[in-house]
């Protein structure tokens, strides 16, 4: 059997000219190219073998692309994911990310947008490998646990979501630089991003109500016009 080194792409997805579209393209790219046509069967093969990213549709048979994503994650799956969807609202991006997915990219789209954000998810994928030897991040009574995914504050366990978390994380991995929305677009939702929308300060303030809204020390700052940082400052 020849052996490749090429991109492997799991494509779910049920409209099958839309699919063979996707496909060609993809292959054409030189990506190889593996197809599922409902979320059942996407979610079986997401999880029996491997692949470098999954591009999923929303709208899928028997099991939806968010509830493919939220069961891939639970498993401990960290393949980068881009989710399909003619839903576009900010509502809906938000529940496509938070159920696990790295990007977003709504229908119709150019098939270029498509081949530069595979590109993206793939680079910070193995960007990412270089740190397997970190277990713990932590800033002031804060901890993340990177082996069991669990961050506590004072002791007291915080729900995050996957995109939260992977927010909180990049914090961390930069206590007390300022960080733009645009290398927050970049880092943790991949270079395509589309920064033109609201989405990363609507995190921001979802993280900041979880980590900081119970504790006098607050850890997440915003620096007008500059961007975010997370650090302890001297009262």
């Amino acid at each position: 059997m020849e052996l490749t080194n090429r991109t492997k792409i799991l494509l779910i997805e049920d409209e099958p000219k839309v699919l063979a579209f996707i496909k060609e393209g993809l292959e054409e790219d030189d990506y190889e190219v593996s197809t599922a046509v409902d979320g059942r069967e996407g979610l079986s093969m997401a999880t029996q073998f491997q692949y470098d990213v999954i591009v999923l549709d929303l709208m899928l048979p028997f099991i939806s692309g968010i509830d493919v994503c939220k069961q891939v994650r639970a498993l401990g799956i960290e393949t980068p994911m881009l989710m399909l969807t003619a839903l576009g609202t900010i509502t809906d991006k938000v529940t496509g990310l938070d159920s696990g997915a790295d990007d977003y990219l709504v229908k119709p789209f150019e098939f270029v947008e498509l081949l530069a954000r595979l590109r993206a998810l793939t680079k910070r994928s193995s960007n990412t490998k270089v740190f397997v030897n970190i277990e713990k991040l932590d800033i002031s009574d804060l901890v993340m646990d990177l082996n069991t995914k669990i961050v506590e504050r004072a002791g007291k366990k915080i729900d995050l979501t996957a995109k939260e978390f992977l927010l909180l994380e990049y914090f961390l991995r930069n206590k007390g630089r300022v960080i733009s929305r645009s290398e927050i677009a970049e880092k943790v939702w991949g270079i395509n991003f589309d920064t033109g929308t609201n989405v990363i300060d609507v995190y921001i303030n979802f993280l900041r109500k979880k980590i900081d809204k119970e504790h006098k020390i607050k850890l997440l700052h915003t620096i007008i016009g500059m961007g975010y940082t997370i650090r302890v400052e001297n009262s």
